[in-house]
């Protein structure tokens, strides 16, 4: 049951990362595209300020990875524990209850 738990909630997370991720992605691309097609538009051409906007994209995407990794490890983490505690307490008031009933036959 745990790993059961454990397997399904990592397997949604991945998936919401990735999706993300990809939106995010994509997004930042669009954005680029626009950027780059109206300063060349407005300064007539600039390849050095296309890289420029090239550079700061994939650094926010680096920053943007790094950061959805980080969150979804810590609720990956939170919840297996809370998982654990939870299953942990259910086994511990069981036994409790098994010997209660135990004793008072």
């Amino acid at each position: 049951v745990i790993v059961v738990v454990v397997v399904v909630v990592v397997v949604v997370v991945v998936v919401v990362v990735v999706v993300v991720v990809v939106v995010v992605v994509v997004y930042l691309k669009v954005v680029v595209i626009i950027v780059v097609v109206v300063v060349v538009v407005i300064g007539g051409g600039g390849g050095g300020v296309i890289a420029v906007v090239e550079i700061i994209v994939v650094l926010v995407l680096v920053i943007v990875v790094v950061v959805v990794v980080v969150v979804v490890v810590v609720v990956v983490v939170v919840v297996v524990v809370v998982v654990v505690v939870v299953i942990v307490v259910v086994v511990m008031v069981v036994i409790f209850v098994v010997l209660v009933v135990f004793v008072l036959v």
